[in-house]
C-alpha cells in the first residue's frame, strides 16, 4: 500500500514561482516542480480497508472555499538544515480544514501526528549542506511571496517508499464549497477502492 497524505495543490502560475528558487545551493536536491504541494495530515502506509474509510469520511467534509498565498522561505533543521521550503499565509480556513482532518484520522483509529501543523511547500532536500551556504542562500530570497490564489479542492496523495520529495500521484480530489452555494459533490470523482 502506497503512503497516503492529504494536501493542497499549487498552481503551475505559482510552481513556476517557486521554480525560479532553484539553484545556488550546493548539496540541494531540487524538488521537481509537478511535485510541490501543501501537506494537510501525512497519514503513511495503511490497508485498502482503512484507505477506503478514509476516503469516505474526507468525502463527507462541507468547508467553504478559501485563498491563501505563499510568504518568505526557509529551512528546517536549525544547526543541521534538511530542507528548504516556502512558507504559507496564515489562513483560519486551512487551519479548520486541518484540524477537521485530523479529527477524522483518529477518529478512524490513526495516531495523532506528533508535529504541529505549518504550512509550507518544500523545496529542496539538504544533504551535506554547509549552514553558511544555507544562511546566505535564504538571505537571498528572504522576500519571496506570490498573490493569492484560491483553494477550491483538498486531494488525498499517494507517495512510493523514496528518499522523498515524491513522485507524488493523486488518489482522489474533494472539492471545497463555493462561498455562497451550497454542498455539490457530483463532481467527485467515484472513489477508488484500495482493497
Amino acid at each position: 500500500m502506497p503512503r497516503l497524505f492529504t494536501a493542497l495543490e499549487v498552481p503551475r502560475n505559482v510552481a513556476m514561482s517557486l521554480s525560479l528558487l532553484r539553484g545556488g545551493l550546493p548539496g540541494a536536491r531540487w524538488i521537481d516542480v509537478e511535485n510541490y504541494h501543501i501537506t494537510l495530515r501525512f497519514i503513511g502506509d495503511v490497508d485498502g480497508r482503512t484507505a477506503d474509510e478514509i476516503v469516505e469520511r474526507l468525502d463527507r467534509i462541507e468547508r467553504p472555499e478559501f485563498q491563501i498565498s505563499l510568504n518568505g522561505i526557509g529551512s528546517f533543521g536549525s544547526k543541521k538544515p534538511h530542507s528548504i521550503w516556502a512558507g504559507v499565509s496564515p489562513s483560519q480556513e486551512m487551519s479548520a480544514l486541518q484540524a477537521e482532518i485530523e479529527r477524522i484520522c483518529q477518529r478512524i483509529g490513526l495516531p495523532a501526528d506528533p508535529r504541529k501543523f505549518m504550512p509550507h511547500v518544500s523545496l529542496a532536500r539538504l544533504k551535506a549542506c554547509r549552514l553558511d551556504d544555507v544562511v546566505r542562500y535564504l538571505s537571498g530570497r528572504g522576500d519571496f511571496h506570490t498573490l493569492p490564489f484560491k483553494v477550491s479542492r483538498f486531494v488525498l496523495m499517494s507517495s512510493k517508499e523514496s528518499v522523498g520529495g515524491g513522485p507524488y500521484l493523486t488518489e482522489e480530489g474533494f472539492p471545497l464549497m463555493e462561498v455562497g452555494a451550497g454542498t455539490n459533490r457530483s463532481s467527485v470523482e467515484p472513489m477508488k477502492s484500495y482493497v
